[in-house]
């Protein structure tokens, strides 16, 4: 994966956001207070803009920039996810990067933002779709796109499985059992993310 690879994946993630935004607001709605998707579409609106105004050599640099507007937006998920998007580019600094360098920085980002959130698998959040793709991506043994279908369906089996889940963190732990039967959209925006690197 090089650059441009990067930043055509991070544009399917946008395409793919841009056509889920609805079913993510109304997942938060039920769970939450509403504002995840809100809160995601301004994270991706500066995201974009900066890529159009921004120099990428490598896959870190793309990284960085969609960690940084991810950084600035308000709510929970949004800065969690930019420190997992600041790991992966940590882990993507060379030219062309691999499975291998992948694999870093989705296991690095993934402990970050469960040191931070406190998060872990099980707990109904986003750790549940970012961990079994980061332990499939570890795992892989063939090329890139094998490696990454693979961490993509590990992404949305985890995230299927929120919906049968109790709630421990964030603010559907705070509507307990209501929140039982409903997707967690922390974990299904990971699906669409790990999903859009598959092309």
């Amino acid at each position: 994966m090089n650059g441009s690879d990067a930043r055509e994946w991070m544009g399917r993630f946008f395409a793919a956001f841009d056509r889920e935004q609805q079913t993510l607001t109304d997942l938060d709605r039920r769970t939450g207070d509403g504002d995840f998707g809100a809160n995601l579409r301004s994270a991706l609106g500066r995201a974009r803009t900066a890529l159009d105004a921004t120099e990428t050599a490598t896959p870190g640099d793309v990284f960085d920039v969609v960690s940084t507007a991810f950084l600035n937006t308000g709510g929970t998920s949004g800065p969690l996810f930019g420190m997992w998007f600041r790991n992966l580019a940590k882990a993507t600094r060379a030219p062309t990067v691999g499975v291998a360098d992948l694999a870093r920085g989705f296991t690095d980002g993934t402990s970050t933002v469960q040191r931070l959130g406190g998060a872990k698998p099980g707990d109904k959040t986003m750790v549940d779709a970012m961990a079994p793709a980061a332990e499939a991506l570890a795992a892989a043994t063939g090329g890139i796109h094998e490696a990454l279908a693979a961490a993509a369906a590990a992404a949305r089996s985890g995230a299927e499985a929120t919906a049968e889940l109790l709630a421990k963190r964030g603010r559907a732990s705070y509507v307990g059992e209501v929140a039982r039967g409903v997707l967690d959209p922390g974990a299904v925006a990971v699906a669409l993310l790990v999903e859009a690197a598959c092309g």
